[in-house]
Order: C-alpha cells, then structure tokens, then sequence
C-alpha cells in the first residue's frame, strides 16, 4: 500500500505555546527565582506541549497506522494524567528538585492539556475522551496554524528573551487574549453556521471548516443524498460544487474494498464519505473521499483502490492528495 499527503499537526505552534507556558509559570516565585527550576519547567513544558504527538511515530508502520493511533489514546483522558507524570518525575530526579515535583507535574498537566485542547479546537479532531468514548471531537474553530495566535505569542516570547521587564505578567495577558480570542472564534462559528443553514435552506448537517482568515471558512452541508461544499467570506455563502454520497454503493465491485486495511482505517476516521467506482481498461478503481476536506474543487483525502476484473485487490493508496501549505488547514 502507498501513502502520501501531509501531517495534520503543527509542531512549531505547539513548542511555542509550551515555551510561553513556562514563562507564565514564572509567576509562581521559586521558579522566577530558581534557575535549576526554572531550567525544568521550561524542559516539562516544551517536551510536554509536543508530547502527545509523539503518536507520528505509527507512520512507521504505515499511514492506515497513522490513522487510527494519531490523536487516539496518546491524546486520551489517561495520557492527559500519565504525560506530566513521565515528565515531572524524571524533571525532578535530574534537577535534584524533589520538593517541586508537584508544581512540575502541574506544569507538565497544564503543556499536555493545551495541546489536546488546541487539537479539539481543529476540524481533523481528536478522541480526547478515551475510553469513555472512541467518537472523533472537533469544535471546527481553529486551523491547525493560527496566524493571530502565533504572532501574539511569538511577540510574547520575543518580549521575554529580549529582558522584558514582568514577562510573566505579560504572559498572562497574553493568554487571557488567548481565551478571549478562541471564544471568540467558537462564537463566530456558530454565525457561520446559521449563515450556510439560511443560505441554502436545505435539511441536514452543516460542518464549516476555518481558513486562516477568521473571516473565511469552508462549508460542507450534507443532506439525504448529496454534499454541497462551498465557501463563506463574510455574510456572503457560495456553493461551489455537488457530490453524491455514493455512485454504486452496495455494488460488488464497491463492496470487494470493504475488506482493505486501507478502506477500514478511512472508514474508521472519515465521516463525510463519498464514493464511487470507475471501469479501467484491466478492472477497476474505486475511489473513497472525506468531503469535509475540499480543497480547489477536488477532494484529496481518501484512499484508491485498483482492483482486477475478478474484484482482486492490486494496489491501494491512503492519504492526503495536496500540499501541506493548500487549505484546508487541519
């Protein structure tokens, strides 16, 4: 099986939040004040701002691997309580900072939450309630780079290496624009959201997807048979295209896919499926798509799967068909 496409993460927005992370926590005196401490707090925090995605390391087993740990239980309820642990212990025991271990592991719980919150925040999603429950979460507010918080942040931490006086303090401002700001942006969701459903005034699902603009988004409403995608700038609402959910669905030549580790790994992470089957001069191929991922009128998500005239397998192809800079940025 072959794979392609792109990560759906951002390591660099994370490693910058847990470094502006432990600058916040110099609000707590001894680590202002303590460089060994401080030295740690800066260690638990940027390791456990990246720690949860340490999960990329399944593409070593293949993309269908990928696919159903990555943001599964590296990013689950238990990993949330188990990440600052392997943290702070180890923190502690090196720096000789006993005493502190409950402040490191408080600092390594505050990396590994915000990391999975931000993740929840983003239209790809994450199972961040396991094993109370396996269903993908996504509040479809963020893109997976946020041009604002990035520069508010980066400014932050420029300010800090440069000998800003009360850093700190400037750090929690910082983050309580940060908490504003994604309010703020769930908020405008909702907007978005009634201005497709009254736009189109059709029954069914509305899923928006955000661009790097807050004021422009991408929509996919799915109705009985068909998705409309299009974009929302402002007020306005465009349909661009119309897919049906499925050509041949519960054919046979559809059907012989099922049993693909490929098809199985989509089907367990996709969740606007379109598909459709196409003869070829020596059999057949079968094309599955997530339409919550359009890019350019065309839907490059998904896994191919070519098979022969006797509907044996020959080759599948799982992954993403678009460059890592072409929305939609999850």
């Amino acid at each position: 099986m072959t794979e392609r496409g792109s990560e759906s993460m951002d390591t660099g927005s994370h490693l910058l939040f847990g470094a502006t992370l432990a600058g916040l926590a110099a609000l707590y005196p001894p680590a202002a004040q303590d460089g060994a401490l401080f030295a740690a707090v800066l260690t638990v925090s940027l390791v456990g701002s990246h720690a949860p995605d340490l999960d990329t390391f399944a593409r070593l087993k293949g993309y269908a691997a990928y696919i159903r740990i990555h943001r599964g239980v590296s990013h689950s309820l238990p990993a949330l309580l188990l990440w600052p642990l392997l943290l702070a212990v180890p923190a502690a025991w090196g720096f000789g900072l006993w005493p502190h271990l409950a402040f490191l592991y408080g600092v390594g719980l505050a990396a590994v939450s915000f990391h999975v919150f931000l993740d929840w925040m983003n239209a790809y999603g994450v199972q961040c309630f396991r094993p109370l429950c396996r269903r993908w979460r996504h509040l479809d507010a963020l893109p997976l780079f946020d041009p604002f918080l990035f520069a508010l942040h980066s400014a932050g931490l420029l300010f800090w290496i440069l000998g800003g006086s009360e850093a700190a303090r400037v750090f929690a401002w910082i983050y309580g624009l940060t908490l504003l700001y994604i309010v703020g942006r769930l908020l405008y969701r909702r907007r978005v959201v009634r201005l497709v459903e009254s736009g189109l005034r059709l029954s069914g699902t509305t899923h928006v997807i955000p661009g790097l603009h807050p004021l422009c988004w991408q929509f996919v409403k799915e109705t009985e048979d068909q998705f409309y995608t299009g974009l929302v700038r402002g007020a306005k609402v465009s349909v661009l295209d119309v897919y049906p959910k499925g050509i041949g669905a519960e054919g046979p030549v559809i059907q012989a896919t099922l049993t693909t580790d490929g098809v199985r790994a989509f089907l367990g992470f996709a969740q606007r499926v379109h598909v459709q089957a196409a003869a070829l001069g020596d059999g057949y191929l079968v094309q599955w798509r997530d339409v919550r991922f359009w890019h350019n009128h065309q839907l490059p998500f998904g896994v191919d799967v070519r098979l022969d005239r006797d509907l044996n397998v020959v080759s599948q192809s799982l992954g993403w068909r678009k460059k890592a800079w072409d929305p939609p940025f999850v």
